[in-house]
């Protein structure tokens, strides 16, 4: 069996970077850490090429090559998806489609021939046992959140490392908040799920083995949501074997604003090498953080907090929204 996992192209956003990469001689900013995830839990005999559209073109000839062609995307990528489905259904390949975007909206795309949705540690299985069979249905879901201590070591040969400008590595899903505007705890749920200590260990052990020097980006949409674990186990760990490489990777991560109060998460954050994290910080307005249930920033002097998290040695980036129902005529003004 040959497998194409393709990942469509970003459109020119925020989180593209496209006219700044040039600049560092990069190609995109993070790889497809699904796909190469996905990759891993296929048959270790059947063939595998992976297309990042926003490294490499995709030929007619990498397509022709493929028995199946799996593609995972999130929305920013959904034009790019609609015409990799085209081409595949005008040349006769079937498609195979997971993640974000298929996961919330699969009634869009009535020309993929099978969905594997929400958590493939779950969904793939099944899909792959009835493909062995014969038998593989249009439609495999689940309302079941797995065990991601499960998940296996993305298979990162399949990619170039030197076109990106960083690596990813994902210690939990899911997130205790439940904020209006974020899917996250639509798609992972709300309890948050962690890797081992020894999982994490292994995956930089690899991407160390892989020959990457350069930063890490621990994708997790709140890396703080356990932070007792990460404290007692997750941090020290890595503080370990980070010293003993004489540190390789700069971290970098997304967390909520009550990371400012924990001083000792701050502090073991930044002995680990993490020297910058995404906060949402969203809005000054009180009514509208109520709005969209941003409970956490709720009472908060959000530029002292910031400027707190920044003194413990992590560069801030912060994330805003504007056009809420209850913000003022005023927002711009004090956002700046």
């Amino acid at each position: 069996m040959k497998i194409l996992l393709v990942y469509p192209k970003y459109l020119n956003t925020f989180w593209s970077f496209k006219d700044a990469l040039k600049f560092i001689s990069k190609k995109a900013t993070h790889p497809p850490l699904g796909l190469l995830t996905v990759a891993a839990m296929l048959p270790k005999d059947w063939e595998k090429k992976l297309i990042d559209m926003n490294v490499n073109t995709l030929r007619d000839k990498d397509l022709e090559w493929a028995d199946y062609v799996f593609i995972s995307a999130m929305s920013i990528q959904k034009e790019s998806v609609k015409q990799v489905i085209s081409r595949c259904k005008k040349m006769g390949i079937k498609t195979v489609a997971g993640g974000p975007l298929f996961t919330v909206g699969y009634q869009e795309f009535e020309n993929v021939d099978h969905f594997v949705l929400n958590e493939a540690e779950i969904t793939l299985p099944a899909f792959l046992a009835d493909l062995k069979n014969g038998y593989p249905r249009h439609m495999y879901s689940s309302k079941e959140f797995p065990d991601i201590q499960k998940a296996p070591i993305p298979l990162w040969g399949l990619i170039n490392m030197k076109a990106y400008a960083t690596m990813s590595i994902q210690y939990s899903r899911g997130c205790p908040f439940n904020c209006e505007f974020c899917n996250i705890t639509a798609l992972y749920g709300h309890k948050v799920r962690t890797k081992s200590t020894a999982q994490i260990i292994s995956e930089l052990e690899n991407i160390y083995s892989q020959g990457w020097r350069g930063d890490v980006f621990f994708v997790d949409d709140n890396f703080i949501g356990k932070k007792r674990r990460l404290k007692k186990e997750i941090l020290p760990a890595i503080i370990e074997w980070m010293e003993s490489k004489r540190y390789p990777f700069p971290f970098n991560t997304e967390a909520s604003i009550d990371l400012s109060d924990d001083e000792e998460l701050m502090e073991l954050m930044v002995k680990a090498g993490f020297n910058s994290v995404f906060v949402g910080i969203e809005t000054p307005n009180e009514e509208s953080l109520a709005e969209c249930n941003k409970v956490q920033n709720k009472n908060r002097d959000l530029l002292a907090c910031v400027k707190k998290i920044q003194g413990f040695g992590l560069q801030v980036q912060g994330g805003f929204i504007v056009g809420f129902d209850h913000d003022p005529p005023s927002i711009f003004e004090r956002l700046s």
